[in-house]
């Protein structure tokens, strides 16, 4: 690719374009002083090789063909004032590093002014609503409850089925090397009912529904559906995130109650089957050692995971763009960001029930 010319000179072969820039580039840093650089064996040069050749400002070119040399002129006056030198590597590292901080910084504090704003104005929407009750859509209600609710039914129970079989099956395992078989039953009882069970259906939930709930807003929004409700003088919030936000603070805490039962019951049977620790013996035991509190502090969680799941799907539903590119990143997102906060509230909530002993 290179050939050492006298007098601290280079003479480069070959392409100079942008499929070997890399190469071009590791031959100049290694040059050190050169301060000459001869074309005359270079076959191609592209916009990308003249900008390379350019940046080095002591660089002297030489030999050019005319044609080479009217791009380089080209280049060379298309560039800014005070022709830029091209940083090293590291300093190309650190910039890029400290940018990536700055622009992720921007993002987080942008996305979450956006997600407080939005919370405010369907807050105030919600007490408007709740102030004249006939303004409620109920039949949308209706509708997104038989959505996000019932036909989640069968999923949410299977995971919690399965869930208490493994809780049970690896509890078994463990429990046995201690003669302590008999506590499986509250282990099963407190992580279903406290935790798992209440924490999994929000995550299905968020999978499920926030995406739906951002795919179809946002279908209306590059279809300019909302930009009509507003000119027909109709409130996009209160006709489409009032009803998901609504059914899903109904829906949610009887979902997890499914999750649970549906747990303890595939707990019940594996105990059954691994341990010999009969039905009647589980619900002793269960009975006995752990109480409704234990339910009651796992289902507390679910409004909360509710309206979260509801604004952030609806928030990125209106977040979409005019092309479908916009709509798989923004359904994408809700979902990650959606499970993502359910997880950050779910351990802030274990730390406030630790702190008061509950």
């Amino acid at each position: 690719m290179a050939d050492a010319v006298p007098s601290s000179g280079l003479a480069l072969t070959g392409p100079v374009t942008l499929d070997t820039l890399d190469e071009v580039r590791a031959l100049l840093d290694r040059a050190g002083p050169a301060t000459r650089v001869d074309l005359s064996a270079v076959t191609a040069l592209d916009t990308a090789g003249a900008w390379m050749l350019l940046g080095h400002r002591k660089l002297r070119i030489e030999a050019a063909s005319p044609a080479q040399d009217l791009l380089l002129r080209t280049v060379e006056a298309a560039l800014p004032p005070g022709r830029m030198v091209r940083p090293r590597k590291a300093r190309q590292r650190a910039g890029d590093v400290l940018a990536g901080l700055g622009a992720a910084v921007e993002g987080f504090l942008a996305t979450s002014a956006q997600g407080l704003g939005f919370t405010g104005l369907v807050m105030a929407r919600l007490a408007t609503t709740l102030l004249r009750p006939k303004r409620l859509r109920l039949t949308a209600l209706v509708h997104h409850m038989e959505e996000v609710g019932l036909n989640a039914v069968p999923i949410v129970a299977l995971m919690g089925f399965l869930i208490g079989v493994v809780l049970a099956f690896q509890g078994a395992t463990q429990l046995r090397q201690f003669g302590a078989e008999v506590f499986v039953v509250d282990l099963i009882a407190v992580s279903i009912l406290r935790e798992l069970g209440i924490l999994l259906t929000a995550i299905i939930v968020a999978g499920r529904s926030a995406s739906a709930f951002t795919a179809a807003i946002g279908s209306m929004k590059m279809r300019e559906e909302i930009d009509a409700m507003r000119v027909l003088g109709l409130d996009p919030i209160e006709l489409l995130v009032l009803p998901r936000l609504l059914a899903l603070v109904i829906l949610l805490p009887l979902l997890g109650f499914v999750a649970d039962l549906a747990g303890l019951f595939g707990g019940g049977l594996m105990a059954w089957m691994e341990l010999g620790i009969s039905p009647s013996q589980f619900q002793t035991q269960l009975l006995a050692n752990v109480g409704a509190t234990q339910a009651l502090v796992g289902l507390s969680k679910a409004p909360v995971f509710a309206v979260i799941i509801a604004l952030v799907g609806c928030q990125q539903g209106f977040l979409v763009k005019g092309d479908a590119e916009s709509l798989g990143m923004r359904t994408s997102r809700a979902v990650v960001v959606a499970i993502f906060l359910v997880i950050v509230v779910d351990a802030l909530f274990s730390v406030f029930f630790a702190f008061w002993g509950v």
